[in-house]
């Protein structure tokens, strides 16, 4: 859906455009998606086609059939993507007054081919109604009960199936190997020889799912914010959002549901940890929103999040941490995070690229790093 694609590349571009987005669709959809698309550009060449059904398409093409292009995305983005693909002999999208979706999509095919004069291929409930007047119906990639109602249109219909959304994509996407990271919380517990007492551990456990849920929805902020950097990653690109595994719009809904579980963990804990898990929430976002692209303001933004779990940990058990604890780990996550980066920038240039996808860092960094060894 390139209106979820665009405008998380409008946020990633100033997040403060957050509060025009509400005027403009006072104006429609089809406004709000011209304003978007004046403002932000997108490399459709990185976006996650649907193979199989495109070399469907070609096939169809190669026998001199004609091909159209009939979206409810933006013009601007549609000509774009019949360019890069160019198998299509027009392009039929929302022109910034009418948005081309579902009726106004079906009355405009029948305008130029006629009722039940094309083919019809689409994925969702508003294109039933464009499927209602079509010839024959090709559904791709279903919404949930979009096949079943299809085929209550026409009996014959064909279908393009994947292997469709697992739950293995979505723990992947909430990247769980990452909540090891959070075992930090219970460092202030070990450190004061209490992690034998069940009442602190148990909080040190409630501690450690809350940091773990909170985390994951930064994650997938950071995931969606990033779709376009991923994708042009070698590995990168092969995480559920980028890879389109996982629709945006799931990720929207994900969100919210995590930070509501971690809420209600944190409230069974101590005050102060509340604090301190919603400032770390607010660092991360900031640090998704732009942090991460400075130079050097990345590594210690990083190696402060890994201590402030140690001071969460404290918070939850109600230990004060020791002054030496905390100074030993900020050196020590601030020395792992540059590791990190630079191993980032080895790999970068193993790929012949000056600049690292989405970050302040470009190859001349690491030739200054190597001739500092």
């Amino acid at each position: 859906d390139m209106l979820y694609e665009s405008l998380l590349a409008l946020l990633r571009l100033n997040a403060l455009y957050i509060v025009l987005v509400p005027f403009w669709l006072f104006k429609g959809k089809a406004y709000t998606k011209a304003r978007i698309a004046q403002r932000v550009s997108l490399d459709v060449s990185l976006l996650p086609y649907n193979e199989t059904f495109l070399n469907f398409l070609r096939r169809q093409h190669s026998r001199g059939r004609a091909i159209v292009l009939a979206t409810a995305s933006d013009r601007k983005f549609a000509t774009q993507i019949a360019e890069h693909l160019g198998i299509f002999d027009r392009v039929v999208a929302s022109d910034g007054s009418t948005n081309l979706a579902g009726k106004d999509k079906g009355q405009k095919l029948i305008e130029l081919y006629g009722e039940h004069g094309f083919d019809y291929a689409g994925n969702s409930r508003a294109d039933l109604k464009v499927w209602s007047c079509a010839r024959q119906v090709i559904v791709v990639r279903p919404e949930a009960g979009v096949d079943l109602a299809a085929r209550q249109i026409n009996a014959n219909a064909i279908t393009f199936r994947d292997e469709g959304v697992s739950f293995e994509s979505y723990l992947k996407a909430m990247r769980l190997h990452q909540w090891l990271k959070n075992v930090l919380v219970f460092a202030p517990l070990i450190a004061a020889h209490q992690f034998g007492n069940p009442v602190l551990t148990g909080q040190g456990v409630l501690a450690f799912l809350a940091f773990g849920l909170c985390a994951s929805s930064v994650y997938l902020i950071n995931d969606m914010l990033d779709l376009q950097a991923d994708r042009a990653h070698p590995s990168k690109r092969m995480r559920p959002f980028a890879s389109g595994a996982i629709p945006i719009v799931h990720g929207a809904v994900m969100v919210p549901v995590l930070l509501v579980l971690a809420l209600a963990v944190s409230l069974l804990l101590p005050g102060e940890f509340f604090i301190v898990l919603a400032g770390y929430f607010v660092v991360t976002l900031a640090y998704s929103f732009g942090l991460k692209r400075l130079l050097m303001a990345d590594v210690i933004v990083l190696a402060g999040l890994y201590t402030v779990r140690i001071i969460a940990g404290a918070a939850a058990v109600s230990i004060v941490p020791s002054f030496w604890l905390l100074a030993f780990s900020m050196f020590l996550f601030l020395s792992l995070a540059i590791v990190k980066r630079y191993s980032e920038l080895v790999v970068m240039q193993a790929a012949g690229k000056k600049k690292a996808e989405n970050r302040s860092y470009h190859s001349v960094d690491l030739q200054a790093l190597l001739s500092l060894g």
